[in-house]
C-alpha cells in the first residue's frame, strides 16, 4: 500500500515538473501576454479618475457626570457608562455615521457652494456632483443600456415628482446624487477613546478639503441643535414666565404707589386694609418675579451646560497627492491575471484531461 502511495506521489511530482516545463517552453507566448497585460494595466490605471481624501479627526466633550475615574477605566474596557446613566442618544458618537448617512442630512449639503480654482468650478455641490464628476471610459459603456432604455420610457412617470411641491418628495436624479455623495463620505468612531474620524473623497483636492470642513461644521451644528433643543425650549418658557411676572410686579408696585399718593394723611381702617392688601400683592409679585428670574438664569446655564464642545485634533487640510487609484496595485493585479490566463491557456488540454479523469474516478 505504501509503495502505491509513493508511486502516486512520484507521478504527481513528475506531472508538476512536466507542466512547469511545458509552460516554460511557451515562455515567448507568456511574455507576450504579460506585455499585453502591462499595456492594459496602464490603460486601466490612467483611465480611472484621481480621487483625493481629506481626513478630519475630532472628539466631542466627554460628560462623564459622576463616573470620574471609573468612567475612564470603563472606556478603556470598551464600556460606555454615560449611556447607562441615561445620557441622550446623540451624545454617543456611535450614531454619528447614522446621522451622516440620513437623507435629510445629505440633502441639506447639496445647496452649499463649492470651488475648484484649477478647473474654474464655482457652483453648488449638487451641480458639481452631477456635471463635474469624471468616470472611466468603460462606465459609459455599462450605462449605455439604461440610457437607451430611458429614451423609450414615458415622461408621465416623472410627472408626479415634477408637479409635486411636497418637500418630502425626492426626484430620482436627486436621490442618485445623494447616494453618490453618501458613498464618498465616511464617519467612524472609536468606542474606547471617543475619537470621531471624518473622511471625504472627491476628485478635486480643494473640494474635498472644503467639503470636509463644511461637513464637520454641519455635523457639530446638528449635534448641538439636538442636544440643546429641550434646554432652549425650557429657556424660552422661562423667559416668558419671567416677563409676565415682571409685568405683574410693576403693575402691583404702580397700584400701591398710586393708592399711597391719593391717600396721604388718611388714617382710616379701610385705608390701612387696602394698603396692606396692595403691599402684600406687590410683595407676592416681587417674590414670583424673583423666583422666575432665578429660573431664567438657571435655564441659561443649562443651555450652556448641555451644549457639547468639539475638539478638532486634525483639521481639514487640502491633500497634495491622490489617494486613489493605486497604479501599482492595478498593474500588479492586471499582470497577475494575465499570467494566470496565459498559464491556463497553455495547459488547457492538460487541465481538461485532469478534470475528465477525476470525473471518471468519482
Amino acid at each position: 500500500m505504501e509503495e502505491v502511495q509513493k508511486n502516486i506521489s512520484q507521478e504527481k511530482e513528475i506531472d508538476l515538473l512536466a507542466l512547469t516545463n511545458k509552460v516554460w517552453l511557451r515562455k515567448k507566448f507568456l511574455f507576450k501576454v504579460l506585455a499585453i497585460g502591462f499595456v492594459v494595466g496602464l490603460i486601466i490605471a490612467f483611465s480611472i479618475p484621481k480621487e483625493y481624501t481629506t481626513t478630519v479627526i475630532l472628539t466631542p466633550e466627554s460628560k462623564s457626570g459622576g463616573s470620574g475615574a471609573m468612567g475612564s477605566l470603563a472606556a478603556l474596557a470598551g464600556v460606555n457608562l454615560n449611556s447607562a446613566m441615561g445620557e441622550d442618544a446623540l451624545a454617543s458618537p456611535d450614531l454619528y455615521p447614522t446621522i451622516l448617512s440620513s437623507t435629510s442630512f445629505l440633502k441639506g449639503l447639496l445647496n452649499i457652494k463649492v470651488h475648484d480654482s484649477d478647473k474654474g468650478v464655482d457652483t453648488t455641490l449638487y451641480a458639481y456632483m452631477n456635471d463635474y464628476q469624471s468616470s472611466a471610459w468603460w462606465s459609459y459603456i455599462l450605462k449605455a443600456p439604461s440610457a437607451i432604455k430611458g429614451l423609450f420610457t414615458s415622461k408621465e412617470e416623472d410627472k408626479g415628482t415634477k408637479d409635486s411641491e411636497n418637500k418630502r418628495v425626492i426626484s430620482k436624479e436627486e436621490m442618485d446624487i445623494i447616494e453618490a455623495l453618501s458613498s464618498r463620505l465616511t464617519v467612524s468612531s472609536d468606542k474606547k477613546t471617543g475619537v470621531t474620524t471624518i473622511e471625504v473623497i472627491m476628485q478635486s483636492p480643494e473640494v474635498s478639503s472644503f467639503l470636509a470642513d463644511t461637513l464637520t461644521s454641519y455635523l457639530q451644528s446638528y449635534i448641538i441643535e439636538y442636544r440643546t433643543q429641550k434646554a432652549k425650549t425650557d429657556l424660552l418658557y422661562a423667559e416668558k414666565l419671567c416677563n409676565e411676572s415682571k409685568e405683574n410686579y410693576y403693575k402691583a408696585q404702580a397700584n400701591l404707589a398710586s393708592f399711597l399718593d391719593r391717600n396721604i394723611g388718611i388714617v382710616l381702617a379701610s385705608y390701612r386694609t387696602t394698603q396692606d392688601r396692595l403691599q402684600n400683592e406687590a410683595t407676592l409679585a416681587f417674590s414670583v418675579y424673583n423666583q422666575t428670574a432665578q429660573q431664567l438664569q438657571m435655564a441659561k446655564i443649562k443651555v450652556q451646560d448641555t451644549t457639547p464642545v468639539f475638539t478638532v485634533i486634525q483639521p481639514a487640510v487640502q491633500p497634495l497627492f491622490p489617494s486613489k487609484p493605486s497604479k501599482k496595485m492595478v498593474m500588479a493585479g492586471t499582470l497577475f491575471l494575465a499570467f494566470i490566463g496565459a498559464v491556463v491557456w497553455v495547459l488547457r488540454k492538460d487541465i481538461f484531461e485532469m478534470l475528465s479523469s477525476n470525473n471518471e474516478c468519482s
